[in-house]
């Protein structure tokens, strides 16, 4: 059997218990009648108000607004008969939960008119009771103004929040499958070529077994120094996969570059990298190509690294003094430097690559920062 605070809804924010007392609060105001027919009158009325909510919160389409009218209906009749103003509060949430927004705007006006006008209606007739409740009418108006609106834009951000995450979900699987398909296509390119060739020359070095044995030993010679090169290439395809921080990357970057005579500034307002893990990997990465095209091509003394966070992206700049993207008049190796491979890692992570060469070359790496979880301290990107 379902608990009974469940007819109502579970993002009103009050307490179910504070429900309970205004369940119970008509009845107060029911039994000060001594007209019998009056008493049960009121009983039933009040039966139905909580049965034409109950069926207003399962239906959809039509029915959902059909039965909000005769909820309408009933706290008028309560407010005139009996003063109990206070089923529009009942109104007030259930309204801010309709999610249609023309059904939200005109349920919203009908009951905010209707409440204004039946508590001016009580005051202008002098009713006792209304004059004692002033103050508790005065704040049940400001409710029924206020409080729909705020829960239909908090159910409405709710709704987007879920949406983005799902997402954010769907985005970390594509790159998950992009990541593979990168992985295959680097063990075909690392491998294939490699295996293919160990395959051509162990046949031909058993053909020439016997014929020409000598040969032979050189073709096998052949095959073992191919097999360590693929070896070789595996394992660095392995390190590379097994991902890098950007803080450890830094570390191995100043020593890069000091090793090579070049001066390295590194400044950073970044306390903690609010990316996702394959990100971060990608642009340590992207930092360690662009040093090596600064200790390889620029001719360079000094080396800037500033990596700089927003509210919505992560920025890596590395800047240098040297030759810039021409020497001696051609590019150099424009397309065999590493920008090419720093483009297309950073647009794995929907990143952009800024190139300039103005005193140097610089390359602006950035990256957006699409979701963080900050519950239970665990980050996403």
């Amino acid at each position: 059997m379902n608990k009974w605070y469940l007819i109502f809804q579970r993002n009103t924010g009050l307490n179910p218990y504070v429900w309970l007392v205004f369940c119970i609060l008509p009845f107060y105001f029911i039994f000060r009648s001594s007209n019998t027919l009056e008493v049960a009158g009121g009983i039933i009325l009040v039966v139905l108000f909580f049965l034409c909510y109950r069926l207003a919160f399962v239906s959809k389409g039509w029915k959902l607004y059909f039965w909000t009218s005769v909820q309408l209906l009933i706290s008028i009749t309560m407010s005139l008969w009996f003063d109990y103003v206070y089923f529009a509060l009942f109104l007030a949430y259930f309204i801010g939960n309709i999610e249609n927004r023309a059904g939200f705007l005109t349920m919203y006006v009908i009951h905010l008119v209707s409440v204004f006008v039946t508590m001016n209606y009580g005051f202008a007739s002098f009713k006792p009771v209304f004059i004692s409740q002033f103050p508790f009418i005065f704040i049940n108006l400001l409710v029924v103004i206020l409080l729909p609106f705020n829960i239909y834009n908090r159910n409405k951000q709710g709704k987007l929040e879920g949406q983005l995450e799902d997402a954010n979900k769907r985005i970390s699987d594509l790159m998950v499958m992009e990541e593979r398909q990168r992985i295959a296509r680097d063990l075909h390119d690392t491998l294939g070529q490699k295996l293919s060739l160990i395959g051509l020359k162990s046949d031909l070095a058993s053909k020439l077994t016997i014929n020409n044995p000598e040969q032979a030993k050189l073709e096998m010679k052949e095959v073992q120094q191919t097999a360590r090169v693929a070896l070789k290439e595996v394992r660095e395809l392995v390190t590379e996969m097994r991902g890098t921080k950007l803080e450890d990357e830094i570390h191995h970057v100043r020593q890069i570059l000091g090793a090579a005579g070049i001066e390295a500034h590194i400044s950073s307002n970044v306390d903690g990298m609010a990316v996702s893990l394959l990100t971060e990997n990608v642009l340590s990465m992207c930092l360690k190509e662009a040093v090596t095209n600064v200790v390889k091509h620029s001719q360079a003394t000094i080396c800037w690294i500033h990596i700089e966070q927003s509210a919505n992206n992560l920025t890596l700049v590395v800047k240098d003094n040297g030759t810039g993207i021409k020497a001696n008049g051609n590019l150099y190796n424009f397309k065999g430097s590493g920008i090419r491979g720093i483009r297309e890692r950073l647009e794995f992570v929907n990143g952009t690559l800024d190139v300039r060469s103005d005193q140097g070359l610089t390359l602006a790496m950035q990256v957006p920062i699409v979701f963080i979880q900050r519950q239970g301290g665990e980050r996403q990107g």
